[in-house]
């Protein structure tokens, strides 16, 4: 049969998911608080966190206020349907890079009513990426309206997939809690 796709049947206990906890929460709330002492909106851009940061940001207390929501671009095609990421950008410096991580923030904040957008990629495995960046490697960045976006990189190993989304979403929260109360004066920082 030609195009079929063979789905391959896992029961829940076989999974390797992420489980949100109150550390989790409490990350979440507290990004959110600090956007919403500023007055500022939120949305994310999430690649191998699958939509996990905003399921945290959507459950804190008052969240319809300061989160716009998300776009949750697990594949090339959808970071360049959805985000507007130039498709040589990703074939130069691949899907897990500053480059396009920045591109899914600023893509994220130019197609949303928000004051902040917070993107994520990276390779929570099992395998490497299509230009062999290592499992556990993630890109974090922030865009902020009228500052520069920023970019952090971390290369956590191959602690587990669920390791990694979960270490690649604690870090946008604190991104997020780091930009919203960043004042004009630090710009450029």
């Amino acid at each position: 049969m030609i195009g079929a796709i063979i789905v391959t049947q896992v029961a829940p206990d076989e999974l390797d998911y992420v489980r949100i906890d109150n550390s989790l929460m409490n990350a979440g709330i507290s990004a959110l608080d600090a956007a919403e002492r500023r007055g500022l909106k939120v949305v994310v851009a999430e690649s191998c966190t699958g939509g996990l940061i905003a399921s945290v940001l959507s459950e804190a207390p008052g969240a319809a206020g300061y989160f716009e929501g998300g776009f949750v671009v697990y594949t090339p095609d959808q970071k360049r349907k959805a985000l507007g990421v130039d498709a040589n950008l990703i074939e130069t410096c691949g899907t897990v890079s500053a480059e396009v991580t920045k591109a899914l923030a600023d893509g994220a904040l130019s197609r949303s009513g928000a004051d902040i957008a917070i993107a994520v990629t990276g390779v929570a495995g099992p395998d490497t990426d299509e230009k062999g960046n290592p499992v556990g490697l993630i890109y974090v960045s922030g865009a902020r309206t009228g500052m520069k976006t920023s970019c952090l990189r971390r290369n956590l190993g191959d602690i587990g997939r669920s390791a990694i989304r979960r270490a690649a979403a604690e870090s946008a929260l604190d991104l997020l809690v780091r930009l919203a109360t960043r004042t004009p004066e630090q710009r450029g920082r």
